[in-house]
């Protein structure tokens, strides 16, 4: 299979990682742009490059991994800060249909993300207003549409009342989600006209109310309106959709449909809602499942594959709140989930995690017992990182294109990565070694050398300490930051 991939950016999640899952199949090709096109962080890329590299490498491709946010804005980033007219926009989607009349037989996975609204004062990756807003307007819109439902109690009338916002960042705000719902619509059409074969709408920092809800549900109302819900799934995500729209092609393209076992470490982890999404945790599942063309099964035997999920135990929590919520241990038995998945692997069973027990990295303690256990690098896949869908996707894209067979690399880049480096090393970085010199874990930029040589040296001896590391040596050759900050990393290793 010969695909052609357009990344959402150019951060490891989304221009490397479909990378590295595709080469653990000897079947399948995938071309990229050169990441110098790409653009960087809240520099858009370059549009006009874009289209020659897609345009000149669309003959004898099987199918096409695209971002529409890519496409359009120049990346994610830029897709929050554009001044872009409708009628520049549109016409940047016009290069799919010559991409249809040069290879007819090409399928288009595409996916365009519904604009989020981050529940916090940052501008690192929004407008700079967003610094001293952000919040507000999240909230304002929250509680709006919240009394638009379902009428607000004096508690909550009274905070409405006192937030406080520009009416002209209200306008800017709301003018650009306007634009993008557009582009969320008229993308939509591309589908019924069956240029693009496969949509995905993934919903970045979602909530069950506000912005991106009312967007997602003006969204919906369109697809069912064209009646095309078989062919577009709207769900959380964004940086792991290009890795599960690729499973799907390969998997359309081999005429199979995987079928996955799940279980979860708690018995209320299908139905709890994790941060920073909008819907149980056993929901997302079935999305995820099926835009990768796989589907759920109920007994082990009849799987392809086991999916263990670790899940939270009653509430979900960040990898660094300082107050650990007892529901961890009081409504999770983690070392039974960990011994069942010991059998299954002894048993002969293919056996990929799931790790989202915890938001912005592994669960650590897991990863230690699977350790321990030493069964660690018998998983056929393993992700902990970010969000749980993020996990999701990554693990499922993983698990189906690598096969029964672990690949060895991959798996080892997510445990050190996912594990060691989100878990552990990045917070231990952050307290021992930036704040002392009184510089921010989002702004790196100042000692970023020196920065990525600590990371390296202390991810290295972490991952020394774990018993894996006896059998599968790993030298890490080089830490970068693509965005200069510490949220996330790329890494070259090596296995030795």
């Amino acid at each position: 299979m010969k695909t052609l991939l357009l990344p959402l950016d150019e951060r490891p999640c989304n221009y490397i990682f479909p990378q590295m899952i595709g080469s653990s199949n000897k079947e399948i090709q995938i071309i990229v742009p050169d990441k110098k096109i790409l653009g960087d962080k809240k520099n858009p890329a370059n549009i006009e490059k874009i289209e020659n590299f897609l345009l000149s490498n669309i003959t004898g491709c099987n199918n096409i991994v695209l971002s529409i946010d890519m496409l359009v804005y120049g990346g994610l980033i830029p897709s929050r800060l554009h001044f872009l007219k409708k009628e520049e926009a549109v016409s940047r989607l016009e290069i799919l249909k010559k991409i249809k009349s040069i290879n007819p037989n090409i399928k288009i996975y595409a996916f365009n993300c519904i604009m989020r609204t981050p529940q916090y004062d940052s501008s690192d990756e929004e407008p700079d207003y967003y610094a001293d807003y952000g919040f507000a307007l999240f909230r304002r819109k929250y509680l709006l549409d919240y009394q638009e439902r379902h009428g607000l109690g004096k508690k909550e009338l009274t905070e409405l009342k006192k937030i406080k916002i520009p009416q002209k960042i209200i306008d800017d705000y709301e003018t650009r989600r306007t634009f993008n719902e557009f582009i969320n619509i008229e993308i939509v059409n591309y589908l019924e006209s069956r240029v693009i074969d496969f949509l995905v709408i993934p919903q970045d920092d979602s909530s069950p109310y506000g912005y991106t809800a009312i967007s997602q549900k003006n969204v919906i109302r369109e697809i069912k309106r064209k009646n095309l819900d078989m062919k577009v799934m709207i769900y959380p995500g964004a940086d792991e959709v290009a890795l599960s729209l690729l499973t799907r092609a390969w998997h359309d393209y081999k005429g199979i449909e995987l079928k996955i076992y799940p279980f979860y470490s708690s018995v209320l982890g299908p139905s709890i809602v994790p941060l920073y999404e909008d819907r149980p945790m056993f929901e997302s599942l079935k999305s995820h499942t099926r835009v990768c063309k796989t589907k759920l099964v109920s007994t082990p035997q009849e799987a392809d594959f086991i999916l263990a999920i670790n899940s939270p135990g009653k509430v979900a929590q960040d990898t660094y709140d300082e107050e650990f919520d007892i529901s961890y241990t009081s409504c999770r038995n983690l070392l039974d989930f960990v011994l069942q998945i010991k059998d299954y692997i002894e048993a002969g069973k293919s056996v990929a995690v799931c790790d989202s027990a915890y938001c912005n990295g592994g669960d650590i303690q897991f990863i230690h017992y699977l350790d321990d256990l030493d069964i660690l690098d018998k998983l056929i896949s393993y992700a902990g990182w970010n969000t749980n869908c993020n996990t999701l996707g990554t693990t499922l894209a993983q698990a189906s294109i690598g096969g029964k067979e672990a690949d060895k690399h991959n798996l080892l880049y997510r445990i050190i990565e996912d594990g060691c480096y989100q878990a552990v090393v990045r917070h231990k970085v952050t307290v021992d070694d930036l704040e002392k010199i009184d510089v921010d874990d989002s702004d790196i930029s100042s000692v970023l050398t020196d920065v990525e040589e600590i990371i390296k040296n202390k991810l290295q001896k972490y991952y020394d300490s774990l018993n894996i590391s006896k059998k599968n040596p790993v030298k890490i050759k080089n830490i970068y930051s693509p965005w200069k900050r510490m949220f996330e990393i790329g890494m070259d290793i090596e296995l030795v």
